[in-house]
């Protein structure tokens, strides 16, 4: 007997989003799409009953916005769980461990997605237990736990009942992600992601301090040096002032860095330019049709072959690292080694590495991180954090070039299985025989090299956006994200307004 006989009874029971039995009107998806939008942003608001306050602090910090989750709310866990499972299913298929034919069986496409259900509660409990259990990241608050069981003592009964509510929300997330896929428009993990972001990006720009933050956004800021009195520091710039203290020193490395935000502003804008660019660069290779005469198409080879969700699996690489360090300096305190790491205390409630190797191993997050001849990088000598700038560099450069080319050859976007779908499609390469291996040759010339190049480019981005900072704190990865997915996103929409326009290429398209 094998596994999926033995597990096929479980798998085949997970409650699963009904898909629809006949065509979904544009309209209708993205009422859908919207309706399941305006759920998330709900959730993501909705804090964790029991949760202590003035300790803990966010372990993600700015994975965060990847995460597409919210701290401290009921999606703590966000689309984590679901990308970590996707990412083991799709190692297990890549080596053909599974023995899951998802394209032409039907049964095994329905264990598949039970089995992703299943690997998605397991990662729920492995990445929620260690946040609530260990390392006094989401304290339990003794004032509750008086309340419900009559003693302050009892904060571990309310843990569980912290763990509950996380429980609960990785469970909605991963079903309001396949009513996206099966009844709205593009991908619930893409949506998310976009919203998360978005959110930080236009609070970066219109936040007003009386509203609850403490740094005004960009337009409020700007309006004060313009119309009103606003004060950098020791400098005061009034509509009335002299320019001389304004282009002075610290009146430059204010607007450029500090609260002007001119820097963040111009690496937003420019990193926006080079994506939608970089998504325009292609390598088409004209195909033609064996059955039908004169039906020509063409096979595009994007810049960014894999897309930017390989930066996903590098930062998380990173952000477990990190995870790791905090739960270690938890647990041993005193007794953990310097080489290993250094942790200081910060406001936030987070320990955050000043030395070792987690100290090297630590992403740059913003310029105040490397700056230090503005007075960033904290304690650390130059040389120190020249040399992190350098392990980031070069870990994100080339771990974007290996997990680049690990995402195409696990999502069947090689050369070899691209060649199969395009034979058994029925087209072919003019000039060219006929034949699969004639076509993975042809490939080959493009998809290896454009997959090493892209991934490289998108790593060197999300460095150089984190390094120079951009408009609302948001990191380089995600930023890259959001400029990609909704490209996608728009193309998705054009597709499907012209097939609602053209019923007879939905027909032909399938």
């Amino acid at each position: 007997m094998s596994w999926k006989d033995t597990a096929e009874p479980l798998l085949t029971r997970m409650p699963a989003v009904q898909r629809p039995e006949g065509h979904v009107p544009f309209k209708r998806k993205l009422g859908w799409t919207a309706g399941v939008l305006v759920l998330y942003f709900f959730l993501t608001n909705v804090f964790l009953f029991g949760l202590g306050s003035g300790q803990g602090g966010d372990i993600f910090g700015q994975f965060r916005s990847i995460l597409a989750g919210g701290q401290g709310t009921i999606l703590q866990l966000g689309i984590g769980p679901i990308v970590t499972a996707s990412i083991v299913l799709q190692l297990l298929g890549g080596a053909d461990l599974l023995g899951l034919d998802t394209q032409n069986n039907p049964r095994d496409q329905v264990l598949y997605q039970g089995l992703q259900k299943v690997l998605v509660l397991v990662m729920i409990c492995l990445t929620g237990l260690p946040m609530v259990f260990a390392g006094n990241f989401l304290p339990a608050d003794p004032a509750v736990a008086q309340s419900l069981f009559g003693s302050r003592q009892a904060t571990g009964l309310v843990k569980w009942l912290l763990f509950a509510q996380i429980f609960v929300g990785g469970v909605l997330i991963l079903y309001m992600d396949e009513v996206i896929s099966k009844w709205g428009v593009g991908s619930g993990i893409g949506l998310f992601i976009v919203a998360s972001i978005s959110q930080s990006l236009i609070g970066g720009l219109i936040t007003v301090p009386a509203i609850g933050s403490q740094q005004a956004g960009l337009i409020p800021t700007w309006a004060g040096i313009l119309f009103g009195e606003i004060s950098f520091g020791s400098i005061v710039i009034t509509p009335n002032a002299q320019i001389g203290p304004i282009l002075s020193t610290g009146g430059l490395e204010t607007l450029l860095f500090g609260q002007g935000q001119l820097l963040a502003l111009a690496t937003t804008l420019l990193i926006f330019s080079i994506v939608v660019y970089a998504e325009s660069v292609r390598v088409e290779i004209p195909l033609s049709n064996t059955r039908v005469k004169g039906a020509r198409g063409r096979f595009p080879v994007k810049l960014i072959y894999a897309s930017v969700l390989p930066m996903i699996l590098v930062r998380a690489l990173q952000a477990n690292l990190q995870f790791l360090g905090r739960i270690l300096v938890a647990q041993l305190g005193s007794d953990m080694p310097a080489w290993l790491g250094q942790y200081q205390e910060t406001g936030s409630g987070v320990s955050q590495p000043i030395g070792g190797l987690f100290y090297y191993l630590a992403p740059i997050r913003s310029p105040q991180d490397w700056m230090w001849f503005i007075g960033g990088g904290g304690s650390a000598e130059a040389w120190q954090i020249l040399t992190r700038v350098g392990v980031d560099l070069t870990f994100m450069v080339v771990g974007g070039a290996i997990f680049a080319v690990f995402w195409v050859e696990t999502s069947d976007m090689g050369p070899d299985a691209t060649a199969k779908q395009i034979h058994n499609s029925g087209m072919e390469i003019p000039g060219f025989r006929r034949n699969v291996s004639v076509i993975e040759k042809v490939l080959e010339r493009y998809i290896p090299q454009v997959t090493i190049l892209g991934g490289a480019l998108v790593g060197l981005l999300a460095v150089m956006a984190n390094m120079l900072g951009t408009i609302g704190g948001v990191s380089g990865t995600s930023l890259l994200l959001t400029v990609s997915i909704t490209y996608k996103l728009y193309e998705e929409i054009a597709e499907e307004q012209l097939m609602e326009m053209h019923p007879m290429m939905r027909q032909f398209f399938g």
